[in-house]
């Protein structure tokens, strides 16, 4: 048998690239064929009803406004109901038939079940679910000290996508309608500083790729996944007590914006309306993923010499623990600093969440 390997491995990758190179032509017409099928014949969302969670902002917030111009029966899901009841009023003047907004937590599945179940008695159906939570990092897992982030980091990224699929399948088989779930390319393309988002990420695309071999044709998953796309970290913040769990102080989403943000929720409602598996922005990170299969040397060499500029670290020290510096009244911290500040308490933590 080891032989029987050895042979293979020699033999396999370069024959499959030869064969993928004479297939290619033929593969980019039958893509652009189905492309072009599903554009003009694709599903008229016309009265369907979307469900969308991490709805209060970035990317979230977006696609509840490219649904409602496909004149859709929305419902809005967040923590911070406050913040829906103006997209909820914007997404009325874009063309959303009705429009529910109800405040949830999506990593607990109580919650789950409770918006679902309101949506079904409200409009009888369920058409589309889309998964936009997410929370993100960016200190060098060495320097974590307080693990608590660690499980919160993972609920969110993986639970806060599981549990609302998983309520809602059942009715999603009754209507063949379709999950979609925004995801990252740091599920296998490697970022320092983020780590345990990247293995989050990857838990959430095996998930829906085993997830699509359960459901077969009953219900259709797309899988949305964007490189850095502008995300202005303006309003995150996290509240720990000194020596304590880290709680929210705010909400989880940070606001995205910009026409990059747009641009990927316009492609993610496209994608999922024509039936697509996969939705990719920009395009061109998947060369990476040869390099990662055939010559993963070079790209960790290509990302070590692409950071070695960073010089000293600098971390946000989110769910680290680490003790803060004492400055003296006189001095005046940088404006471009993303060093948490000392607010008579706990320790607020600003601006330091890259989240989609």
């Amino acid at each position: 048998m080891e032989l029987v390997n050895s042979v293979l491995n020699f033999v396999v990758p370069p024959a499959s690239l030869v064969m993928l190179a004479c297939a290619w032509p033929a593969l980019t017409f039958i893509n652009t064929c189905e492309w072009l099928y599903n554009t003009f014949f694709g599903d008229d969302m016309e009265d369907k009803v979307v469900i969308i969670t991490g709805a209060s902002s970035g990317i979230g917030e977006q696609i509840a406004y490219e649904y409602a111009k496909r004149r859709t029966n929305l419902v809005l899901v967040a923590r911070r109901e406050n913040r829906l009841w103006g997209i909820r009023e914007k997404a009325r003047q874009l063309g959303a038939k009705n429009v529910l907004i109800t405040a949830a937590d999506v990593v607990k599945e109580d919650d789950c079940r409770r918006f679902i179940t309101e949506t079904v008695n409200f409009y009888g159906r369920v058409d589309h679910l889309v998964n936009t939570v997410s929370l993100g990092h960016t200190f060098y897992l060495e320097e974590a000290t307080d693990t608590n982030v660690f499980p919160i980091l993972m609920d969110i990224n993986f639970w806060g996508n599981v549990y609302p699929t998983y309520v809602a399948l059942p009715y999603l088989r009754q209507t063949r309608g379709r999950v979609i779930v925004n995801a990252s390319v740091e599920n296998w393309l490697p970022l320092p500083r983020m780590s345990l988002y990247s293995a989050a990420k990857a838990a959430v695309i095996n998930f829906y790729e085993t997830l699509k071999l359960e459901v077969k044709d009953d219900v259709g998953i797309t899988i949305a996944t964007h490189g850095w796309i502008g995300t202005e970290i303006t309003r995150g913040k996290l509240m720990m007590d000194e020596g304590a769990d880290m709680q929210w102080k705010e909400e989880r989403e940070v606001r995205a914006s910009g026409s990059s943000v747009e641009e990927f929720a316009k492609l993610i409602v496209a994608g999922a309306c024509r039936g697509d598996p996969y939705v990719k922005y920009p395009g061109w990170y998947d060369i990476f993923l040869l390099y990662r299969v055939f010559a993963p040397n070079v790209l960790q060499w290509t990302f070590r010499m692409l950071f070695a500029h960073q010089g000293a670290r600098r971390t946000s020290f989110i769910g680290t623990a680490r003790p803060l510096r004492e400055t003296s009244p006189s001095s005046s911290p940088s404006p471009a600093s993303s060093s948490p500040q000392r607010l008579g308490g706990p320790i607020v933590m600003q601006d330091l969440q890259r989240l989609e």
